[in-house]
């Protein structure tokens, strides 16, 4: 039986083996939680993600509200955003809303991390190894990071208000077990240069599908 298609063309103005879930455990944890309260048989849904010339798109952050349900992780969720050789780890860092990130700084020179993003801001002044306290991202959207010592130094932590997360791989490809019924696709790359992401509702039926998605990224 051909599964489900749905296909579509996202303009922005910047201001098979399945890939591995790239996700903490708790939300892995999560999202299997939520698929079986759904009551229902899950099925594989592939998001396809390209670019203006139909390159893929990796490192993209792919999201899904099952029913449209929004939900913040435990208080014991953690996650972190090391620094090593200047640069940030990862560049891109996908969490669930009320995660606690830590942010060690595994290099010979001390870093100063800051975002003056809506999503999160906050200021981590001169440090070596790893601060006492956590920033937690108790609000879903994408906080752009910088280094006020290493300009070149930057990252983004995308934070949703689900459990159900990862990043896209090589092939620019997600796939995700859903349960039938109507769901909100979230998704953002970095190349977009919004501070939110986009969404797309989407119907999933009893057979796999997938749905495509063209970005008008930048150079």
């Amino acid at each position: 039986m051909r599964g489900r298609t749905e296909q579509s063309t996202i303009v922005h103005t910047p201001h098979s083996a399945r890939p591995a879930w790239r996700t903490p455990c708790i939300a892995l944890a999560g999202a299997m939680a939520s698929l079986a309260m759904a009551g229902a048989h899950a099925v594989p849904w592939t998001v396809n993600l390209r670019n203006a010339t139909n390159a893929p798109l990796s490192d993209a952050v792919v999201a899904v509200q099952v029913n449209g349900q929004v939900a913040r992780t435990s208080p014991q969720a953690t996650a972190q955003m090391a620094q090593r050789a200047k640069q940030f780890e990862p560049h891109v860092l996908v969490v669930q809303t009320g995660t606690s990130v830590s942010f060690p700084n595994f290099d010979t020179v001390r870093h100063h991390v800051y975002s003056f993003s809506a999503t999160k801001t906050f200021d981590i002044r001169l440090y070596a190894g790893t601060p006492a306290n956590p920033v937690v991202f108790d609000s879903p959207g994408v906080a752009t990071l910088g280094c006020n010592i290493h300009d070149r130094m930057s990252a983004h932590i995308v934070v949703v208000d689900t459990p159900i997360f990862a990043k896209s791989d090589a092939r620019g490809a997600v796939t995700f077990d859903l349960p039938a019924g109507e769901h909100v696709l979230l998704f953002w790359h970095a190349r977009l240069g919004a501070p939110t992401l986009q969404s797309k509702p989407i119907s999933v039926g009893k057979a796999a599908g997938h749905t495509d998605l063209t970005l008008a990224v930048t150079d």
